[in-house]
């Protein structure tokens, strides 16, 4: 009898994971506690895929052979539970498509940076003419892209909820870009638990595969030893022993397996945080053999991605910065470290245990006013209180722009950089983003 699969959640990467199940031959069933898209279902339908919306209907999922789980759904959740109990296997998208591509897989975790170096990864391989798909967090569905046709490729972002649910996945290229706190609701309020997730990455790498990462991280340091990997590639911003990049005299230096350098004024990217970004990025390509020629031109013609550091308009002397995508304070850390003006800060959402100290002494030195936009910021105010710092506190972006407008002087930045998850006001960092640069567009 073939196995019956179940899939849970039915957006991108629900989706995808059923259609390949279902092209296998697996009799498939899509279940969402929430409202499935629109095109979503008429993809399942276009291909006899059973789903149901706004709704778990235990009998029909507590009989699957495997369940497949988006990542956005908590082991706490009950249906998960009765899954558990029922000791039916559940894994990841990812790990389902894994099992069916020969495709090379670059994989990419960090707490911070992930999206940007993906791009970047993914658009010096198109430059260099590679059959490569772009899955993960990001493009489409990975699933998808195996059931419609096999890449040679594929450069993968993966959170921690998604590597929670891999087991036999290989990464052939792991990049680990950093490890701060992030998630720490998901994951018991206990680091260590998020520390493990990010580096599941590495389990199943094998000695000829490769292992990117951070060479200055004191977690990664700490916790290397643990675990069996590829060969190292760490990069660090000074030179020393072994590093495959790293920066001297305003020069960006790969080291292995080709040598070769280039300006660090050509690098499309600006701020410190994007020339590690640069850095993974740049091994990555020279580990799969891309020419050097290709790699730099590509780090040079990069354009950045979407609601990351993106410049949205200048509007009487003052730079709008759309940084939705800083949904942790690490994030908003690096943002505001590469501020080279006085700065009116946004701030707000929904808070994940977030601990604001990492950010009070670049609050304290850049900025000259804060917003909070939330449905309640009484954390913010509480803490940024005693600051001396114009506070000024918003329910809507409509207003939080048009407070924004009316405090920044010329010459200063207004710079959307949240700290916080989007979901109290918005369905997404992206519609959070987007209405944000809509408005400062009618300004």
């Amino acid at each position: 009898m073939e196995k019956r699969i179940v899939v849970l959640g039915g957006g991108e990467s629900g989706c995808g994971a059923a259609i390949l199940a279902r092209k296998i031959g697996f009799e498939v069933f899509v279940s969402d506690f929430g409202s499935i898209a629109g095109k979503y279902k008429a993809l399942l339908d276009e291909h006899n895929i059973p789903w149901e919306e706004k709704k778990h209907t235990e009998e029909l999922i507590l009989n699957a052979g495997e369940v497949i789980k988006s990542p956005g759904i908590p082991a706490e959740a009950p249906i998960m539970v009765k899954i558990a109990e029922a000791g039916i296997p559940v894994i990841s998208e990812i790990e389902f498509a894994g099992r069916y591509t020969k495709a090379k897989m670059i994989c990419i975790t960090g707490s911070n940076g992930k999206t940007t170096t993906t791009s970047l990864i993914y658009h010096i391989f198109r430059e260099a003419g590679l059959k490569v798909g772009l899955a993960g967090n990001i493009g489409k569905s990975l699933a998808l892209q195996v059931a419609e046709g096999d890449k040679d490729y594929y450069i993968v972002e993966l959170s921690s909820f998604q590597l929670d649910n891999m087991y036999e996945f290989r990464a052939n290229v792991a990049v680990l870009l950093n490890i701060t706190p992030d998630h720490l609701d998901r994951y018991g309020y206990n680091m260590q638990n998020y520390v493990d997730a990010k580096l599941r990455i590495l389990q199943n790498q094998q000695p000829d595969d490769a292992f990117v990462y951070w060479n200055d991280d004191p977690i990664i340091n700490r916790e290397l030893a643990k675990y069996k990997h590829g060969k190292l590639y760490p990069f660090a911003e000074q030179k020393h022993e072994g590093a495959a990049a790293y920066t001297h005299e305003e020069k960006l230096f790969f080291t292995e397996p080709v040598p070769f350098n280039m300006e660090l004024e050509e690098l499309s990217l600006t701020g410190k945080h994007n020339l590690y970004n640069s850095m993974a990025a740049g091994i990555s390509a020279n580990v799969a053999g891309i020419r050097k020629e290709t790699i730099r031109e590509a780090l040079r013609s990069f354009s950045g991605v979407e609601h990351r550091l993106e410049k949205v308009a200048k509007v009487n002397g003052v730079e709008y910065i759309n940084d939705s995508k800083a949904t942790n304070v690490n994030s908003c850390w690096y943002a505001l470290q590469s501020m080279k003006t006085k700065t009116v800060l946004i701030l707000g959402g929904k808070d994940k245990g977030n601990d604001y100290n990492e950010i009070a002494g670049l609050v304290r030195e850049k900025c000259s006013a804060l917003i909070f936009l939330g449905a309640d910021n009484s954390k913010l105010l509480d803490f940024f209180g005693g600051f001396g710092l114009p506070m000024i506190d918003t329910h809507s972006m409509e207003e939080c722009v048009k407070k924004a407008y009316e405090t920044a002087k010329s010459g200063e930045t207004v710079l959307l950089s949240p700290c916080c998850a989007s979901f109290d006001l918005f369905k997404s960092y992206e519609e959070r983003g987007r209405i944000f640069k809509e408005l400062v567009c009618k300004l």
